[in-house]
C-alpha cells in the first residue's frame, strides 16, 4: 500500500516505472462523477472512461452506438472526480478508422473538452496511421487487441480471440507494433493466458489484461461488473466483489414500502 501513499498523479510514466519494478497495475471503468471519486479515492491506478458506457450507461447491445459526444460528457464527468488516476478515454467506433485526420480531431476533442489525460484505441496494424497522427500531438495512446468490442460483427461473436497460430502472430505483431509507434500500454482482451504472458514479457510497455491471465502487468474489469450491478453477464473471467443489484433493489423496495405504509418520513425526518 506504500505505494499508493507515495505518488500524488499516476502518468504514463508511472506505468512504466510499475512495470519495471513488477508493481501490478489496477484499472476499472467509471462514466461519472460519483463512481469516479469513489473509485479513485480506493487508490485504482488507471480509470478508463470505456465506450462499454454504450452498455452499462445506455443499454445498447454493443459498444457502437456511443458517439464522441456522450464518451466526451462521460468523460468529463469523470476527470471532475479524479486526483490521483489517470483517466483514460476510449475513442468510440466510427470516429477514428480509416481517417487518421478525423481520428486526431476526435482524441484532440476528448483531451481539451474532457480534461481526459491519454485515449485507447482498438486494433493494430490497420490503425497505425491514426495511432501515429495522434501521437504526433503529445497525446498519450493506449493500444488494445484480442477480443475488441467495436469488431463485433466482424468476428460474430465475443468468443476468445487468437487461439489458432496465424491470429497469435498477429497479434504478437501488432502489440510489438503499437510499442514501436509510441503506445504507452496495450490493453489484452479475452486472449489465451500463455500469449498475453509471452506479449507481456516481449514488450517494454505495460500490458493490462482482462480475461487474459495473470502473466499481464496489470487487469481492467467493467466497474459494474465488478460490483455486481449487471447480473446477466457472467464470464469466467469476472469477480464480482459486491452485488449491489440486490442490494440496490432491497434498498428501494424498503423505500417504497416506508412510503406506502407512512413509515417515511418520521417526526424526526421532518421540520
Amino acid at each position: 500500500m506504500s505505494v499508493h501513499k507515495e505518488i500524488k498523479r499516476i502518468t504514463t510514466h508511472t506505468l512504466q516505472e510499475f512495470k519495471e519494478s513488477g508493481i501490478k497495475i489496477s484499472m476499472l471503468t467509471s462514466y461519472d462523477f460519483s463512481m469516479a471519486r469513489i473509485v479513485d479515492s480506493a487508490g485504482i491506478d488507471v480509470i478508463l472512461v470505456g465506450d462499454s458506457a454504450s452498455n452499462v450507461m445506455a443499454g445498447h447491445e454493443t459498444t457502437l452506438p456511443i458517439t464522441l459526444d456522450q464518451m466526451i460528457y462521460h468523460a468529463s464527468a469523470v476527470v471532475r472526480g479524479v486526483s490521483r488516476a489517470l483517466v483514460v478515454v476510449d475513442l468510440p467506433f466510427g470516429s477514428y478508422q480509416g481517417n487518421s485526420k478525423s481520428a486526431l480531431d476526435s482524441a484532440i476533442r476528448i483531451m481539451k473538452e474532457a480534461g481526459a489525460h491519454a485515449v485507447k484505441l482498438e486494433g493494430g496494424a490497420e490503425i497505425k496511421e491514426s495511432v501515429e497522427r495522434i501521437l504526433t500531438a503529445g497525446i498519450p495512446v493506449m493500444g488494445h487487441l484480442g477480443l475488441t468490442p467495436q469488431s463485433i460483427y466482424k468476428f460474430g461473436t465475443y468468443t476468445v480471440r487468437a487461439k489458432e497460430e496465424a491470429e497469435a502472430q498477429k497479434l504478437m505483431e501488432d502489440a510489438q507494433l503499437l510499442e514501436s509507434i509510441g503506445c504507452f500500454a496495450v490493453v489484452l482482451e479475452k486472449i489465451p493466458a500463455t500469449l498475453a504472458e509471452k506479449v507481456s514479457k516481449k514488450l517494454h510497455i505495460p500490458t493490462i489484461g482482462i480475461g487474459a491471465g495473470s502473466g499481464t502487468d496489470g487487469q481492467v474489469l467493467v466497474l459494474h461488473d465488478m460490483l455486481g450491478i449487471t447480473k446477466e453477464f457472467k464470464p469466467r473471467f469476472l469477480r464480482r466483489y459486491l452485488n449491489l443489484y440486490d442490494e440496490i433493489q432491497n434498498g428501494v423496495k424498503q423505500y417504497v414500502d416506508d412510503v406506502k405504509s407512512r413509515n417515511f418520513p418520521n417526526k424526526d425526518e421532518q421540520y
